[in-house]
């Protein structure tokens, strides 16, 4: 079912089988329609993950890399409709040579494929399928993995089964019936698991597994307690506890060098206790839906763990902030961050949050939308320029500070023809950007139709507004900081799609960092 973490079992093993030497990729199967989910509502998928080729993709594959060095491109993602499309305009250009197109074998050796080719020089492919078994819209993905066996041969495919095991506080029991009726409908359609995932909030006691395994027809110790973690950090460790990867390697007849988790045994014990904790408060329009900043809430805690501290993430709807007033929701955090979006709603209250953070010197970090607000405000409130705006609003704003980028004003079509992937970037130098990143030029990922208005720059720079990161032909601001502020940055980038437990983003890092050191001040 939705949410019981599929992402984040099929990373942890990417993240096992790392630990012992071998080279993995990943790939998300979406059931949807959607070609992708660029044109969906966050609240309805959660956040869209950018690869650096510009594929706007499934959240799951933020988690890929967060836990892998996988590189993710295109081809790590794919959807029923892209799918069904690819198929479709083959058949109108003849190449089915007049054959009644069908689910089997069009759709599924289409799918098989796609499968195939992520492959390239890798160990080990591990491919997650969405959605839920039984459900109609995935069953094609099941019935082409389902071939794929046959197609590779039992040595070279492994069914890995995450299922659900409930806790009955009433009766006191742990209750193996939805695993039993989960695993009949695989078999139902072909497919005999080879290893569940039992996801449970107690360990499942041996008698458990065992029942689990006799009618479920697994060997006893491929049945594994997939726990409840106080950070999903744990995760692999938890699972390697539990020979979940010497289980994979065993049956793939694999040979590979002694397993070395102790990097996420590190990163969960500074996880777990912090020397200190600092509250951000994230301003935005689809708070009710944390998963809608996914990587952004993993960037925060990734800064906290390069400052040994617990970032407290406070989520403030922007809303809220038109109708309750900015102070009475902000005066607490240490730090403001205003993400990326979409509309015209909750954009005032945005604003506020901006001009809160600027003249109260609270840290602030504006990330795509949230750098356009930040220079809106400013034109607004420092420059003089009360009919600033963003044109995405309305077509006929007086003064467009923030204006739709050349190459965007002919376009029709919504889904894919955003500015997309990675783009070069040039630091200015003696700016927080560059003591941030240390280097001079750096390459970010992008996801967005709009820019500051080039007509603007010098009026905005007059008044103490720097562009510390520009394109390399000058004609695209990347980067905005304030001198006179402990820490104000915005960049029209996504640093969220870039940051690991093991690498953490240099922007946030210094992010956390300055509003560690703001908290300090009002108590000295």
């Amino acid at each position: 079912m939705s949410s019981l973490g599929k992402g984040l079992a099929a990373a942890s093993v990417g993240a096992l089988l790392e630990s012992r030497g071998l080279k993995v990729t990943l790939q998300k199967l979406d059931p949807y329609i959607n070609v992708d989910p660029g044109t969906m509502n966050p609240l309805q998928h959660g956040e869209v993950y950018v690869t650096d080729d510009g594929a706007e993709t499934d959240l799951d594959l933020g988690h890929y890399q967060r836990f892998t060095h996988s590189n993710l491109s295109q081809k790590n993602n794919f959807t029923s409709g892209r799918i069904y499309n690819s198929v479709i305009s083959k058949e109108r250009e003849g190449k089915y040579l007049g054959k009644t197109v069908q689910v089997i074998p069009h759709i599924t050796d289409e799918i098989k494929e796609r499968v195939i080719a992520v492959a390239d020089d890798n160990d080990v492919v591990i491919v997650e399928i969405g959605g839920t078994v039984g459900d109609i819209e995935s069953l094609p993905f099941l019935e082409a993995v389902r071939q794929l066996r046959t197609d590779l041969g039992k040595e070279n495919t492994l069914f890995v089964h995450l299922t659900y095991v409930p806790y009955l506080a009433a009766a006191g029991e742990l209750k193996s019936k939805p695993t039993q009726h989960s695993v009949k409908e695989l078999l139902q359609i072909g497919i005999q698991p080879d290893i569940l995932l039992c996801r449970t909030e107690r360990p499942l006691p041996q008698d458990i597994k065992d029942k689990i395994a006799l009618f479920c027809n697994v060997q006893k110790e491929a049945v594994i307690t997939a726990i409840d973690v106080s950070t999903i950090y744990e995760v692999p460790i938890y699972l390697h506890q539990e020979r979940l990867d010497q289980i994979i390697i065993d049956y793939l007849k694999m040979w590979t060098k002694k397993p070395d988790v102790s990097n996420w045994v590190d990163i969960a014990e500074r996880f777990k206790n912090p020397k200190s904790t600092v509250t951000i408060g994230v301003v935005g329009k689809y708070v009710s839906l944390q998963d809608s900043y996914k990587s952004l809430h993993e960037a925060l805690d990734h800064g906290g763990l390069a400052n040994d501290s617990k970032v407290q993430i406070k989520y403030v709807d922007s809303e809220d902030i038109e109708s309750q007033g900015v102070e009475s929701l902000l005066d607490d955090v240490h730090g403001i961050l205003v993400p990326g979006g979409f509309g015209k709603r909750g954009f005032e209250g945005k604003i506020e949050a901006v001009r809160f953070a600027r003249e109260q010197k609270v840290p602030f970090f504006g990330i795509c939308l949230g750098m356009q607000m930040a220079v809106v405000e400013f034109a607004r409130n420092v420059c003089g320029i009360k009919d600033a705006h963003s044109i995405e609003f309305s077509d006929d704003i007086v003064s467009p500070v923030i204006n739709l980028m050349e190459h965007q004003r002919d376009i029709s079509d919504m889904g894919g023809t955003m500015r997309l992937g990675a783009y070069p970037c040039i630091i200015g130098k003696n700016t927080l950007a560059q003591a941030a990143y240390k280097k001079n030029e750096i390459s970010e990922r992008h996801r967005h139709r709009y820019e500051v208005n080039n007509s603007y720059r010098q009026t905005l720079s007059n008044n103490g507004l720097t562009f510390s990161g520009l394109s390399p032909d000058e004609e695209l601001v990347e980067m905005v900081e304030l001198d006179n502020h402990p820490w104000f940055v915005g960049c029209q980038f996504h640093p969220e799609f870039k940051s690991t437990p093991l690498e953490p983003h240099p922007l946030f890092r210094d992010f956390v960092k300055v509003a560690m050191e703001y908290k300090s001040s009002l108590s000295a």
